[in-house]
């Protein structure tokens, strides 16, 4: 995880650096939408990143969103949704369910990320998933058993419904309070949340 870490305190420096006060332009720095996305607990902000784990530009926005998370304030809500858009991306996203769904989501997020780009290690497909959360005391027929379940399917159907909501046609994304689209892989991205952060803050 060296690569990975390293990234992290680079996130932090860059994100320290870029002006605290600055305005954002919306259409250049950030898209709002025409109609706006109903978010889950009315009286948080919510921040929701959509993600695949496939994907170079998510891996490098992640050291940024982690150094984030450290700071989250208290009237934020963030949700992580792994995006369903393609056959190919469903199955990572159901992976990232199952984790969730058996408790290991937290260690196995950054590290699945890691021997997938940093390793350069083939982890997309159902069988190459169900191999590497055996490290995390899973069985493949726990994992494809729970993968192929009722729950598992309602949450990559929400998944893709939110996707459609938000009108996104690639990943990373970072949305705010069901207003606004951020992409984007460096730190400018979290500098612009915590911009609409602080606008929903006013507005309200």
């Amino acid at each position: 995880m060296k690569k990975f870490l390293l990234s992290g305190i680079a996130a932090a420096l860059l994100t320290t650096s870029l002006p605290a006060m600055a305005n954002f332009v919306a259409g250049q720095d950030y898209q709002v939408l025409a109609n706006p996305v109903k978010i889950e607990k009315p009286g948080k902000i919510e921040v929701r990143e959509f993600f695949w784990y496939g994907c170079g530009h998510c891996y490098t926005l992640e050291p940024h969103m982690q150094d984030w998370l450290k700071k989250l304030p208290k009237d934020v809500r963030f949700v992580r949704t792994p995006a369903a858009m393609n056959p190919l991306w469903e199955q990572a996203a159901r992976a990232y369910y199952v984790s969730e769904a058996l408790g290991v989501r937290q260690k196995a997020h950054l590290q699945l990320f890691h021997d997938i780009h940093a390793k350069q290690q083939p982890i997309l497909e159902q069988a190459q998933l169900a191999k590497f959360y055996t490290r995390y005391g899973i069985s493949e027929a726990k994992f494809n058993s729970t993968y192929k379940s009722f729950p598992i399917s309602s949450k990559i159907a929400q998944a893709k419904n939110l996707a459609a909501a938000y009108q996104l046609t690639g990943v990373p994304a970072v949305t705010v309070n069901g207003k606004y689209v951020v992409q984007g892989d460096n730190a400018k991205v979290v500098q612009v949340v915590n911009y609409l952060i602080d606008q929903e803050r006013k507005a309200k």
